[in-house]
């Protein structure tokens, strides 16, 4: 960095004079260099506004190993954005720009994912890469991209621009797992955690999973790596995702363990679903064509679609183990009405001995508000409890058309994973399945 190097006795009155004319630059200490004399920083953008007093010798020097001031080791991040940025402008700076100036980001390694509402006023498109390169350097990032909307396309496909950098591929560990996909691609959703985790938990030792909406992996490696899964089927239909999936599974060694299905599981043939007797029985239109020939292979079958997997509820039926059956896992977004008063919420009943909500010993299973550990007795929200019960018997009655033959579901367990919105609860039912035996 540039400095301004003088005798020790006139350091003080440099000093006073570079701040009064807003030239010191505060990033970094005074330091000694050969010869005895003292450097104070300056900013080199404002080296053309330079006019000392003869009188206060001086020259002009580089400061190869600059140290950083009390001050700047205090900032924060955001705060040494915002000073960048405004010695960056100078004179241009104003308080619009400074509302435009983000407070937060997504950190991936080396790449930092700045929000859509960021760097919009139009004085920051005159900088061109001026602009990102003191972003980046600010952040300590070597790449940057800004989010947009997630696209209407199905897929929940990002809108990520890339702004500096060659391409958005990126690296995150949870839970001893590595996920490496494209940020201007694919989303990643730190926000389910608890659920991976969760899955991570599961006895799934000698079962067979098969995970309709795989995405990168999110769920499909937690079952293979931790919870001991025998084999999985993985499906996804958008093909950056599946890149970055099949990627996933090298890394973390279960790719002998994994079958990737591109194309989208919730499709099947009208051929190979049961239609009801008789001509005038009421039924739902034929689904069209199937991309996913599977079926009766399953231990265990993942939903995890959101806003609803409803549409993949047949062809979860369809891969379940006909003989024994498995549990479903549900994802869905629930409604839920301001709560009035949680200590007057029902509980959810099933009656001893029925096959709804009914644990292998006849006890009701109580999915828990907070996403706790299930307790007996525990109370749910209404929304909760009634989407359950309508999702199991549903799911009860697409297995007994199926099939031709009586199943019961049994709900075991409800996890609240988050928050999407105001009233709106990110779910995940866990619901078990089986054949009933004539």
């Amino acid at each position: 960095v540039p400095a301004l190097a003088t005798e020790p006795q006139f350091a003080q009155r440099l000093r006073e004079h570079l701040e009064e004319e807003q030239l010191l630059d505060g990033r970094y200490r005074l330091q000694e260099v050969p010869g005895g004399r003292v450097a104070l920083p300056v900013l080199e953008e404002k080296l053309s506004q330079l006019r000392l007093h003869q009188e206060m010798p001086y020259g002009l020097v580089w400061i190869q190993d600059p140290v950083p001031s009390r001050a700047a080791r205090r900032q924060t991040p955001a705060q040494k954005l915002r000073d960048e940025l405004r010695r960056l402008l100078g004179e241009s700076w104003s308080e619009e720009l400074e509302r435009d100036v983000p407070r937060a980001w997504q950190r991936h390694g080396d790449l930092v994912l700045l929000s859509e509402d960021s760097f919009r006023a139009a004085p920051w498109e005159k900088l061109g890469p001026a602009l990102w390169e003191t972003v980046a350097s600010a952040l300590g990032a070597r790449r940057l991209a800004r989010r947009g909307r997630v696209l209407p396309d199905g897929m929940r496909s990002p809108s990520v621009t890339l702004l500096l950098g060659q391409d958005g591929w990126v690296e995150h560990v949870d839970n001893g797992i590595r996920y490496t996909f494209d940020v201007t691609k694919c989303m990643f959703s730190p926000g389910n955690i608890t659920e991976k985790l969760r899955v991570a938990s599961l006895p799934c030792s000698g079962e067979v999973l098969v995970d309709l909406y795989a995405g990168i992996g999110y769920f499909t490696l937690p079952y293979l790596v931790h919870a001991a899964a025998a084999f999985a089927h993985a499906c996804e239909w958008n093909s950056h995702a599946v890149e970055a999936l099949q990627r996933n599974l090298v890394l973390n060694g279960v790719q002998d363990r994994c079958r990737v299905h591109l194309g989208d599981s919730r499709q099947v043939s009208g051929a190979d679903w049961p239609r009801p007797p008789g001509p005038h029985a009421a039924s739902a239109s034929p689904p069209l064509s199937f991309q996913l020939e599977l079926r009766d292979i399953a231990d265990r079958v993942n939903l995890g679609l959101i806003p609803s997997s409803e549409e993949g509820w047949p062809v979860a039926c369809r891969v379940l183990k006909k003989g024994t059956g498995g549990v479903l896992h549900i994802h869905h977004n629930v409604e839920t009405l301001p709560a009035l008063a949680l200590s007057q919420t029902p509980v959810l009943q099933a009656e001893r001995g029925s096959p709804e909500g009914a644990g292998s010993d006849g006890e009701a299973q109580h999915p828990t508000e907070e996403g706790g550990k299930e307790t007996l007795g525990a109370r749910i929200r209404p929304e909760w409890r009634r989407w359950a019960e309508a999702t199991a018997a549903r799911i009860r009655e697409l297995l007994a058309e199926l099939h031709g033959q009586p199943w019961r579901t049994s709900i075991l367990h409800v996890e609240a994973v988050k928050s999407y919105a105001p009233h709106v609860h990110h779910l995940v039912l866990d619901l078990e399945c089986r054949p009933t035996l004539p």
